[in-house]
């Protein structure tokens, strides 16, 4: 079992219509990883410019990010909306 710091994220584009959900263990890396890949149709997070971080969970364990991210994959979008607003509610993007 892995330990230290992991993050489950949610992403949206700039005009907040689209939602992407992933799992880092370095999330300022990331994000920026997600930014450089804007506008790539190679993957889904860069086809539709999900580089804005709107909301984050911490986890010191893999597999609790891994199984969390699961979940919130699973998640509709009205209850991915809802978990959002719960921290973030005016889904302001966050600078890591």
């Amino acid at each position: 079992m892995l330990k230290g710091n992991y993050f489950v994220y949610i992403t949206t584009n700039p005009k907040k219509t689209v939602l992407y959900t992933g799992v880092a263990n370095d999330l300022k890396v990331r994000m920026r990883q997600h930014y450089e890949n804007r506008g790539n149709p190679n993957s889904f997070a860069g086809k539709y410019f999900c580089y804005q971080l709107i909301y984050y969970e911490r986890y010191t364990d893999v597999n609790m990010a891994i199984e969390r991210e699961k979940e919130i994959k699973d998640l509709s979008r009205e209850k991915k909306e809802a978990l959002i607003a719960q921290e973030n509610p005016k889904w302001k993007f966050i600078i890591v």
